[in-house]
């Protein structure tokens, strides 16, 4: 398994291809106008605390307050200097209950310190958390929930043994957590201390500027997307890192060099006169992320409609028919299915209720089957999911990990014209539309002559299908109707005008 990362850097977006096997399996994409907060800590200051939803909102400085549910407030919740102070007493990592009326916990005017858990997401402010956690490459320090833990996804047990043995050797600050990322395991304990004491001092400075700052304020800003992708995407099992600017090859090696030594002599500076991401064909598979309709390899293909409360998935056998039975040409589609709506979920970065309608399999071991494929290859995910069993029906009801916007949503618009439908009137639609419009203009404008711009194909279907009725008007309120067909307007719009 060859994988790859492909760094893209211009003025206006920097752009990153996690390959493997030259296939697209992750992309991220980062432009000037649109700026990732996740991971951010403020000193903030609570604005209003609202019982009925039992959060509140907290000015961090930005132009929308963020939202801190109670649930989210670490239990006990004392002044902001407390909670990154090493000497901290009594600190303890549980949680306020939603049962905790959050008067009690916040007032309005109160200054906190929190860290922002998701981007805001259309009219709603970013999600805050006061249960901060710094994450390195191998380990996340968590200075206000006393507990340690190696990441679910390192099963060997001698391995789980051998790092909890590592970070139990390590004297932390009192009240404070950490735990074993995925990528710590196989890390020495060499490089796991370079980490730990990397986040210790990350901890300090945060803790002496919140001292010193103005509320609100930023304390702590995340790495930006190149370098955080680098930490943590790139690894032993990562053939190369290869970037095409030569400034960002500078800034990437000396956080290489800060981060794991090891892996600097994987990084590569492309100089060819060649596009990066021509080179590796990465473009037509980048334009295939926005599109609907995905092909399958058998024949097959997936339908992807994001929602604004939902992502519905369907599944369809296309031109694929295996000839000995629907049942099993239903089950190789499925498979297939599987794998690919895991990686498009990744590539798109879709979030929230995600429905996948499979197509139908009467073999309830066929179902069994399907279900468990969907289940191995989410455990590549780094997002938290959650997967219910296929139903008779072939539905699978599934949540994934939201913490920002959508590919689909960061980069585009809802259409002026169909408002997010994705559907047009039809030709003649418009056209009896038109003769309504025209017959209104003409009782109003009381004229001798309109003049009426439409798009050809409507104006082409008046003339051949509602001539009479043209006519008709044109006797009624004896005028003259000229009608103009004008590619540039949009097949909706009826423009009429005094000629």
């Amino acid at each position: 398994m060859k994988r790859k990362i492909i760094i893209n850097v211009e003025k206006q977006e920097k752009r990153i291809a996690v390959m493997e096997n030259g296939d697209l399996e992750q992309y991220f994409s980062e432009r000037p106008d649109y700026k990732r907060f996740v991971g951010n800590i403020y000193k903030a200051k609570v604005d209003t605390v609202v019982s009925g939803i039992q959060a509140a909102f907290v000015n961090l400085g930005m132009k929308k307050n963020g939202f801190l549910y109670v649930s989210d407030i670490t239990k006990p919740f004392g002044d902001y200097k407390e909670i990154l102070e090493e000497e901290a007493e009594e600190l303890v990592p549980s949680r306020f209950k939603e049962n905790v009326n959050i008067k009690d916990v916040l007032r309005p005017g109160q200054e906190v310190i929190v860290q922002i858990v998701k981007d805001s997401i259309s009219t709603k402010g970013p999600r805050l958390t006061t249960n901060i956690s710094l994450p390195g490459r191998y380990l996340v320090l968590m200075p206000y929930q006393s507990c340690t833990g190696i990441s679910k996804r390192i099963r060997e047990p001698e391995e789980r043994e051998r790092l909890k043995n590592i970070i139990g050797s390590f004297r932390l600050p009192q009240g404070a957590g950490l735990i074993v990322r995925t990528l710590g395991e196989g890390a020495s304990k060499r490089e796991l201390i370079r980490d730990y004491k990397y986040l210790l001092r990350l901890m300090k400075r945060i803790n002496y500027v919140s001292r010193r700052v103005a509320c609100p304020s930023l304390v702590h800003e995340e790495y930006d997307l190149v370098l955080r992708v680098i930490r943590d995407y790139f690894s032993e099992d990562i053939e190369c890192l290869m970037v095409d600017d030569k400034k960002e090859f500078s800034r990437i090696y000396r956080f290489l060099n800060s981060l794991t030594p090891d892996l600097k002599s994987k990084l590569k500076l492309h100089e060819a006169g060649k596009s990066l991401f021509e080179e590796y064909k990465l473009e037509d598979q980048i334009e295939k992320i926005t599109k609907r309709h995905v092909q399958l390899k058998s024949g097959g293909y997936i339908i992807i409609e994001p929602t604004e409360s939902l992502v519905s998935i369907d599944v369809n056998t296309g031109s694929f028919v295996k000839k000995a039975s629907l049942e099993e040409t239903a089950f190789i589609t499925n498979k297939e299915a599987a794998n690919e709506i895991v990686r498009q979920l990744k590539l798109r970065d879709l979030g929230g209720i995600i429905i996948i309608d499979f197509i139908d399999m009467n073999l309830r071991q066929h179902r069994h089957e399907i279900h468990r494929i969907l289940l191995m290859s989410l455990k590549k995910d780094r997002a938290k999911t959650k997967v219910l069993p296929i139903s008779e029906l072939g539905v699978v009801e599934m949540t994934r990990q939201r913490v920002g916007k959508s590919l689909e949503s960061a980069f585009s618009e809802t259409c002026p014209h169909c408002k997010g439908k994705g559907l047009v009137k039809s030709s003649p639609t418009i056209a009896i539309e038109a003769l309504r419009s025209i017959k209104k203009a003409l009782k109003t404008l009381k004229v001798s002559k309109i003049r009426v711009n439409l798009h050809p194909k409507v104006a082409s279907y008046i003339f051949n299908e509602l001539r009479e009725e043209l006519n008709h008007l044109e006797n009624e309120y004896n005028a003259k109707i000229l009608i103009e067909a004008d590619i540039k307007e949009h097949i909706e719009n009826v423009r009429i005008t005094k000629a």
